[in-house]
């Protein structure tokens, strides 16, 4: 199933009525975790007042648009139920919504998540299992006709860890997107809302991540655009033997390698400083 693309060369997004081109620099999804267990953020935006600066914030770094998440997702996380995940991501969506002028996304496995968090504004759904999570997601997404994020994950956030193998880790997950990509096509659902995403340590080692992350190209064989969230996650300290509060730079660096290969969104926590290091590095390359 192929995507879309522009007289310009550049891949698009429909998201609302917007037809998006995703051309020069990546745009950068602004992470907003209202959880107090994410990885590497928890408990800093648990307030409705801390999170809405915290979106302003990013907005005015360079975010393109703000991924509001209420379950954490990382490696051994335990599951929020649905009451909960709807008390901690409704009112922040809607307050964000009035906020900034940028696309907001609800990052969510559940549809009854995912539906009402766009009735208040949100108007990207970003899934990290592939919309095969909750089987009511597809049809909800279709229903709503909202652009979405579809992830690979092998496992759940509880198991993805447990020893990962692969072939070929890029051919597998290419070949899932694709997969994925034609499924949510036959249901009923245009490609040009699609994203996809080829999960960067859900249910991979590091050197999967690294295979996966020099490998633009080949995951862009769909066709889509490629979102990419490899932010401060636990392979760039395996890879610099840094910890969890020294991976800026090594996110920084990744992102300037995603940006060189094409990829059209980058999902990042530190917004600004990696905005500014893709501007000098494309005011630089421009001169070469």
């Amino acid at each position: 199933m192929n995507g879309t693309g522009d007289e310009t060369g550049g891949r698009t997004w429909r998201i609302g009525n917007t037809t998006c081109v995703l051309d020069g620099d990546p745009w950068l999804m602004g992470i907003l975790n209202v959880t107090p267990d994410s990885f590497s953020d928890g408990g800093e935006c648990v307030t409705l007042e801390s999170a809405v600066e915290r979106a302003r914030e990013m907005v005015a770094a360079g975010a393109a648009m703000i991924d509001v998440g209420g379950e954490s997702t990382r490696p051994g996380a335990n599951p929020v139920d649905n009451d909960e995940e709807l008390r901690r991501v409704v009112p922040v969506v809607e307050a964000v919504a009035g906020e900034v002028d940028v696309p907001i996304s609800i990052d969510t496995m559940k549809a009854t998540v995912a539906r009402a968090a766009v009735e208040v504004g949100a108007s990207v759904v970003n899934d990290v299992s592939g919309l095969e999570a909750d089987t009511e997601m597809v049809a909800t997404c279709v229903e709503l006709d909202v652009a979405v994020v579809c992830m690979h994950m092998r496992g759940t956030p509880q198991t993805m860890q447990d020893d990962p193998v692969y072939e070929d880790v890029v051919e597998e997950v290419a070949s899932y997107l694709e997969s994925r990509l034609d499924h949510l096509v036959t249901a009923g659902l245009s490609a040009e809302r699609v994203v996809l995403d080829p999960g960067i340590g859900f249910g991979k080692t590091a050197s999967d991540n690294l295979e996966l992350l020099s490998s633009i190209d080949r995951l862009h064989r769909a066709d889509r655009p490629l979102l990419v969230g490899h932010s401060r996650k636990r392979f760039l300290s395996k890879l610099l033997g840094r910890s969890l509060e020294e991976r800026l730079a090594g996110t920084i660096g990744v992102a300037l390698a995603l940006a060189g290969q094409g990829t059209e969104i980058i999902r990042v926590h530190d917004v600004g400083a990696v905005h500014d290091a893709l501007s000098a590095w494309r005011s630089v390359s421009e001169r070469a």
